[in-house]
């Protein structure tokens, strides 16, 4: 597996919330929240402590679950006794992987993509207030993007006791991508211009490219995201 990560705090935000994992076939990106502090704080420590719960462990799906819910403790015990870490919180978008399958672990809006045959396809389902309104047919997915509560969420890791987490398996081929991104890419990108990129560039310049388009089109949150490949390098 080929792997870059790219991260940027962006053009208006002061400080970056985000922070990203990529080691020991475990990927992921943590977009923080709970002010300048609290929400590098919460994405930083959920990122540890899922790494540490996983350790040594292969790829399990009641593992991953595991690992989530104590980075959700770990980050919640932190806000409860610090008060200037309350209200701290994180997305977590998590992949775990072997040599025939990915288990993927997630909550918030960060989102994870895979490219296949030149097409991009978002795995996971926002929780986000207005994904909940497009899901139930309320408003359209144009609508979703102008819409006022758009950045309001509705699962995260730290904010409360208990986390539910999205738990999929997916089937790894040759030639697939991944893209694990917070919303400062997603948000900033339409989906049409990230799949045109990842098909045509190759990773590292595909890389450049997307930091640059989300950037270029206002950079207004941190811009973090994490991309691999499945395919082998071709000597020349």
């Amino acid at each position: 597996m080929r792997v870059c990560h790219r991260t940027h705090q962006g053009l208006v935000r002061a400080t970056n919330q985000d922070n990203w994992l990529a080691e020991s076939a475990l990927y992921g990106v943590a977009d923080g929240m709970g002010g300048h502090r609290g929400g590098e704080t919460a994405s930083r420590v959920a990122l540890q402590v899922f790494r540490n719960a996983i350790g040594q462990k292969k790829p399990d799906a009641d593992a991953l679950r595991m690992a989530v819910e104590a980075a959700n403790r770990r980050v919640f015990d932190m806000a409860s006794h610090d008060e200037t870490l309350k209200g701290m919180g994180t997305t977590m978008s998590m992949i775990w992987a072997d040599e025939k399958r990915l288990l993927i672990a997630h909550v918030g809006d960060s989102r994870i993509y895979r490219l296949r045959d030149g097409k991009l396809h978002q795995v996971t389902d926002d929780h986000s207030f207005v994904a909940e309104l497009v899901r139930n047919n309320i408003i359209t997915p144009e609508m979703a993007k102008t819409h006022p509560n758009r950045n309001i969420i509705t699962r995260a890791v730290g904010v409360d006791p208990f986390v539910e987490v999205d738990i999929l398996e997916e089937e790894l081929l040759p030639g697939d991508q991944w893209l694990i991104c917070s919303d400062g890419l997603h948000g900033m990108v339409e989906d049409s211009e990230m799949e045109q990129i990842l098909t045509e560039m190759e990773l590292e310049d595909a890389a450049e490219r997307l930091m640059s388009r989300a950037l270029e089109n206002g950079g207004v949150d941190n811009v973090t995201f994490v991309l691999l490949s499945n395919t082998e390098v071709t000597a020349e």
